[in-house]
């Protein structure tokens, strides 16, 4: 039986795997008015994430469990994924990390 939670990991995933295929395969009258709307939502949904997890007047994240020093890894991960060392995103052949290997299904680690 599939709980909420099982179908909200289900659909975000299933975006990431439809915009990577997309990236790699849609024809450019398509793929540019696609882009131009997932780079605004993107942009959209970093800054939301990020302010969420802005440092309080001690230096500690205000979101994160058990107040980690700021920068906490959220805004790590933003500054990696946005800013980082990595490749070039033309020299990737796919992305960073497999999503469903970032997002775990805790159903799926019990056995």
């Amino acid at each position: 039986m599939w709980t909420t939670d099982d179908a909200v990991r289900r659909a975000v995933l299933h975006r990431l795997d439809m915009l990577d295929r997309a990236a790699g395969q849609a024809d450019p009258t398509t793929l540019l008015p696609l882009a131009r709307t997932e780079l605004r939502r993107l942009a959209d949904g970093w800054r939301r994430l990020l302010t969420t997890h802005l440092a309080d007047p001690d230096g500690r994240c205000e979101a994160c469990q058990r107040g980690r020093r700021w920068p906490c890894q959220v805004w790590r991960a933003a500054h990696e994924q946005l800013i980082g060392e990595g490749l070039p995103h033309r020299a990737r052949s796919g992305p960073l990390r497999h999503p469903s290997r970032l997002v775990a299904n805790p159903a799926d680690r019990a056995g």
